[in-house]
C-alpha cells in the first residue's frame, strides 16, 4: 500500500513536470450551430481500457460505442516509443469500432464484421438505481453499488450478490446519507472505497468480516468554525471517487472541490483544488435550478502528477498534483481548447493536511467575464491510462485533447 514513494521521493528531489499545453486532437458527434440534443444521445459514460488503445462511451438511450486506437499502428509501437526512435510523432488518433446497445442481444457491425453479444445479465440485485460498478484486481470479481448497498459478484455467477456494504436504516425516515460512489484498489483485491453524500470516505477491508459494517479509515475533512450553512452538505456530497494508479491516494470530487488523499494519512486531504470557486455567491441560484446536485466525475493521469474534472459552460480543469506545482488550466470542450484560459495565481506552499489553489473571485463568472452557462456541462471524462491524453464529453459530443 505504500507504492508509488519512491517515485514520490524522486519528483520531490527533481521538482514538479513543467506545466502542459492542450491541443485539440479529435472530436466525434460535433453539434453544429443551433443543432438540437436529444437526451437519448447525451454522452453518460467515458472510459479507457487498461491499455489505452481502446475507449468507450455509453448515452442514456443505452447505446454503447468502441473507438480504436490508430496512431500507434503507423510506427508499430506506441506513441512514447516513436518519440524514443525520433519518429515524427501526430496526436493521439481514434476511429469508431463498433457499437451495441444495452438492451439488446446482438448487433452487428456491418464495417469491420465483429458481433457484440450479451453473455451474462446480474440483475435483481438492487432496488435503486447503480452508481458505480468497478471490477477487482483479481480479475474474478467485481463490485456494483446503488445508494444503499454494495454488493460483490463473481464474474462467473450472475444469478448470485453477496452484500458486502449495507447503510439501510431499519427505519428510512432515520436515513442520513447515501452511498455515490464506490470503487475497488487497484492493487489489493480484498480493499475497496466507497464515498458518501456527507462528504466522507470509507476504506474498507473485506478480510475483517462478510459484512463491512465498519471501515479501516475514515477519510473526512472537519468543518471549519462558523462556516455551516444551508448548503454546507449539499456541496460536500463526494460525487465521484478515484484511485491512483499505485493505489496510495484517492481523487474525490464535490461540488465544490477536487480533494487528494493519501491513505496513509486520515486527518484531512493532502491538497484540495478549487474547480469554480467563483460560482459561491451563487448557490442559491444553482439550488434553485438544481444544478447544484450535478455530479461531475474525475479523473488523475497515469503517472499520478495531475489531476482533471469538469465545469460549467462546457469547461474543465487541469491541476498539477505534484509536490511544488503551480499548474492549474481552464480549457474549454472545443476545436480550440485554450480560448478560456484562465491565469490562476501559484498556490500557497503546501501543507502535510491541506492545500488550497484559488480561481477566479468574480462571481458568476470567470476570470475573463465570461457568463456561465448551466446548461452546458462538462460531467464525463477521462485520462488515458499511459499518456497525456484526456476524453471528455459535453452532451453528445466526445472530445479528446492531448499535452
Amino acid at each position: 500500500m505504500n507504492g508509488g514513494d519512491d517515485a514520490a521521493s524522486s519528483a520531490a528531489a527533481s521538482g514538479p513536470p513543467p506545466s502542459l499545453e492542450w491541443r485539440f486532437s479529435q472530436v466525434f458527434g460535433e453539434r453544429t450551430a443551433g443543432e438540437e440534443v436529444h437526451e437519448v444521445d447525451i454522452i453518460s459514460a467515458i472510459e479507457f481500457d487498461k491499455s489505452g488503445d481502446h475507449l468507450a462511451t455509453g448515452d442514456r438511450g443505452g447505446r454503447v460505442v468502441l473507438f480504436e486506437r490508430t496512431d500507434t499502428k503507423d510506427n508499430g509501437g506506441s506513441r512514447r516509443d516513436a518519440e524514443q526512435m525520433d519518429y515524427t510523432v501526430r496526436h493521439p488518433e481514434f476511429r469508431y469500432k463498433t457499437e451495441f446497445q444495452s438492451h439488446e442481444p446482438e448487433v452487428t457491425s456491418q464495417e469491420t464484421n465483429l458481433v457484440a453479444r450479451c453473455r451474462r445479465v446480474y440483475a435483481h440485485a438492487h432496488d435503486y438505481h447503480i452508481n458505480s460498478i468497478s471490477n477487482s484486481s483479481d480479475g474474478e470479481t467485481f463490485i456494483s453499488a446503488d445508494d444503499l448497498r454494495v454488493n460483490l459478484w463473481n464474474l462467473e455467477v450472475s444469478n448470485q450478490s453477496f452484500n458486502i456494504v449495507d447503510v439501510k436504516p431499519t427505519n428510512m425516515e432515520d436515513l442520513t446519507e447515501v452511498i455515490t460512489s464506490a470503487e475497488f484498489h487497484p492493487i489489493h483485491c480484498n480493499m475497496l472505497a466507497y464515498s458518501s453524500s456527507k462528504g466522507s470516505i470509507r476504506l474498507i477491508d473485506m478480510r475483517q468480516s462478510a459484512l463491512c459494517d465498519s471501515h479501516t479509515k475514515l477519510f473526512e475533512e472537519p468543518e471549519a468554525p462558523g462556516s455551516r450553512s444551508f448548503f454546507t452538505e449539499i456541496i460536500a456530497s463526494i460525487s465521484d471517487i478515484k484511485f491512483s494508479k499505485n493505489g496510495r491516494y484517492i481523487l474525490s470530487r464535490d461540488y465544490m472541490t477536487l480533494k487528494l488523499w493519501d491513505i496513509n494519512m486520515d486527518s484531512g486531504p493532502v491538497a484540495s483544488y478549487q474547480v469554480h470557486e467563483h460560482l459561491r455567491p451563487r448557490l442559491c441560484d444553482l439550488y434553485e435550478n438544481d444544478s447544484i446536485f450535478d455530479k461531475f466525475e474525475c479523473c488523475l493521469s497515469g503517472d499520478g502528477s495531475r489531476v482533471a474534472t469538469g465545469s460549467y459552460s462546457n469547461l474543465f480543469r487541469v491541476f498539477g498534483a505534484s509536490q511544488g506545482s503551480t499548474e492549474a488550466a481552464t480549457l474549454e470542450a472545443s476545436k480550440n481548447p485554450m480560448r478560456r484560459q484562465i491565469q490562476t495565481p501559484a498556490r500557497s506552499s503546501r501543507s502535510m493536511t491541506s492545500v488550497v489553489r484559488r480561481g477566479s473571485e468574480s462571481p458568476g463568472s470567470d476570470a475573463n467575464g465570461n457568463a456561465h452557462d448551466f446548461t452546458t456541462k462538462l460531467l464525463h471524462m477521462a485520462w488515458h491510462p499511459t499518456e497525456n491524453s484526456i476524453a471528455c464529453a459535453a452532451a453528445n459530443s466526445l472530445y479528446m485533447y492531448y499535452g
